[in-house]
C-alpha cells in the first residue's frame, strides 16, 4: 500500500516522496490509518522500524486539517515526551522533514541548555512540544511557561524507557495537567510489565500493535560472544578494531566513567574516539554524534541513556564491551545495528562475573549467542594490560564530601536527582539493582 492510500494530504504525501519513501513499514501500515481516525494506540516496534513516522505523519494531518488552531494565541496542540535529549531532536526533525509544506511549528524543550530560549519560543507560539519530563515540568509549574488548554494529541515515544529511568511520577503529574479529551499515543521498544499498568490508566479502548516478537532482535545482526576478563577487554576490542578494519563501531559501557576511561584508552592506541553521556554538555553529545556520523569518529562510547534514541543510518558495528544489568537493554543496544535491510554485527565482551547476565540475554532472545575463538593474536591482545590513563588526583574526604574510590562518580545508593537536566530531565532509580541504568 503507498502512503497516498492513506489519505494523508498532498503536502503530507509530496514530503514522504522527497525524503525517499514510497511504502509504510508495518508498523506505519497500522498505525497511521488508526491515528488518523483519533484512536487512542498503544503500539511496540523494536528500534528502526519507522514508528516515529508512524505518529508524526497523522498527527500532522490531525492538526492541519481536523484540529485547526483556536483563535488568539498560538497554544501548542500536540505533546510528544521523550526520554532523553537525542531522541527529542530526532523527532523534531522528523516533524520538520514530513511538515516541511505545511504551517505547522515545532518547540524543543529539554535539560542541560538555558530555559530562555525555550520560554521566549513557547511564547511567540508553536503546535508542538517536544519535551523531556524534567524540563518540561520545571517550565510549566515553576515558570507556568506553557499553556497546556489546547493540547489534543499526547505521544509518549520509548515508554519503556522513560519508566525504566524513573519518570513515572514525572510523567503522571503532567497527564494531570492536560485537558482530559485528548487522544493518547503510547509507542514502546518492548511491553514491559510497567507498560501495562500505565496504558490501562492512560488509553481509552485502544488499538494494540506489537509488530515484531516481544523483545526481539533485529533479524539481521549477526550475535557473537568473547569471553575475556575485565583486563583484557580493552586490548582486545582495540585489537578486533584495527584487525577488523571497523570505521564505525558503537560501544556501550554500564557507566559515565568508564566511557571516559575507555575512549581515553582506545585513543591512546591510535583509535579517533569519543564519548557521550549524561555529563556531557549537549554541544559535546551534538558534536561527537555528527562527527561520528560522517565517520570523522571511528568509535563512539556511549552509556545506555545517552544512547537512546540514536539514529544512525548503516551503523555495522556495536560492541558490549560490558553487558547490561537489565537483558531486555541488550535487545535496545543492539537496535543500532542491522536496520534499513543492512547487516549488522552486535559483539559482547563477557566476562566470568557476567556469565549469568549472558545467560539472561539468551533466555530473552530464545536461542544461544555464539562464542567466538580468540585466534593468537586476539588471544595475546586479551592478555596485555590496558593503556592507563593519566592519574587524577583524589579529592581528600571531608569537607561535607563523601569518599569515593578512584574519583568515580557515585553509582551506587543514594542516586541524586539533582543533576537531573544533565540527562535531558529528572529521573532516580526505582531500586538498588538498578542504577546502572541511570550513568
Amino acid at each position: 500500500m503507498p502512503f497516498q492510500n492513506f489519505g494523508l494530504s498532498e503536502a503530507l504525501t509530496r514530503a514522504v516522496a522527497e525524503h525517499g519513501y514510497s511504502v509504510p513499514t508495518p508498523i506505519q501500515a497500522r498505525a497511521i490509518p488508526a491515528v488518523l481516525e483519533g484512536r487512542d494506540l498503544l503500539a511496540a516496534a523494536q528500534t528502526g522500524t519507522g514508528k516515529t513516522a508512524a505518529f508524526v505523519l497523522p498527527m500532522l494531518q490531525r492538526l492541519h486539517l481536523d484540529l485547526p488552531n483556536p483563535q488568539g494565541r498560538r497554544a501548542p496542540r500536540a505533546l510528544i515526551l521523550v526520554p532523553t535529549r537525542e531522541l527529542a531532536a530526532q523527532v523534531a526533525e522528523s516533524v520538520r522533514t514530513y511538515g516541511k509544506h505545511v504551517p505547522q511549528s515545532v518547540t524543543l524543550i529539554f535539560g542541560g541548555v538555558s530555559e530562555r530560549p525555550q520560554i521566549d519560543a513557547l511564547n511567540r507560539g508553536t503546535d508542538i512540544v517536544i519535551a523531556t519530563p524534567g524540563r518540561f515540568l520545571d517550565l510549566a509549574q515553576n515558570y507556568r511557561a506553557i499553556d497546556l488548554r489546547q493540547i489534543k494529541i499526547l505521544v509518549l515515544d520509548e515508554a519503556d524507557r522513560m519508566l525504566d529511568m524513573g519518570f513515572i511520577r514525572d510523567i503522571r503529574k503532567i497527564l494531570a495537567m492536560l485537558p482530559p479529551v485528548r487522544q493518547n499515543l503510547m509507542f514502546s521498544a518492548t511491553f514491559s510489565g510497567e507498560i501495562r499498568p500505565l496504558a490501562s490508566s492512560l488509553l481509552k479502548n485502544p488499538l494494540t500493535i506489537e509488530v515484531a516478537k516481544r523483545n526481539a532482535p533485529a533479524e539481521l545482526v549477526q550475535h557473537s560472544v568473547y569471553k575475556v576478563e575485565g583486563p583484557g577487554k580493552q586490548p582486545l576490542l582495540s585489537h578486533l578494531i584495527k584487525s577488523g578494519g571497523w570505521k564505525q563501531t558503537l560501544v556501550f559501557t554500564r557507566t559515565k566513567h568508564g566511557a571516559n576511561k575507555l575512549a581515553t584508552q582506545l585513543e591512546r592506541d591510535g583509535i579517533v574516539c569519543a564519548a557521550i553521556h549524561g555529563n556531557k554538555s549537549q554541544n559535546a553529545r551534538t558534536k561527537a554524534l555528527a562527527d561520528f556520523k560522517q565517520n570523522k569518529v571511528e568509535v563512539l562510547v556511549a552509556t545506555d541513556i545517552a544512547a537512546r534514541g540514536l539514529d544512525i543510518v548503516e551503523l555495522p558495528h556495536v560492541v558490549n564491551y560490558e553487558l547490561p544489568h537489565v537483558p531486555e537493554d541488550y535487545v535496545h543496544r543492539i537496535g543500532r545495528t542491522g536496520r534499513a535491510g543492512c547487516d549488522g554485527q552486535a559483539v559482547s565482551l563477557v566476562s566470568r562475573d557476567e556469565r549469568d547476565r549472558l545467560r539472561a540475554i539468551e533466555r530473552v532472545l530464545g536461542r544461544s549467542i555464539p562464542e567466538m575463538a580468540l585466534d593468537a593474536d586476539a588471544k595475546e591482545a586479551s592478555l596485555r594490560a590496558p593503556k592507563q590513563a593519566p592519574h587524577q588526583p583524589q579529592a581528600a574526604p571531608g569537607n561535607g564530601q563523601r569518599h569515593q574510590r578512584s574519583g568515580q562518580p557515585n553509582q551506587g545508593r543514594g542516586h541524586s536527582r539533582g543533576n537531573s537536566h544533565s540527562r535531558g530531565g529528572r529521573g532516580s532509580s526505582r531500586s538498588n539493582s538498578q542504577t546502572w541504568r541511570h550513568a
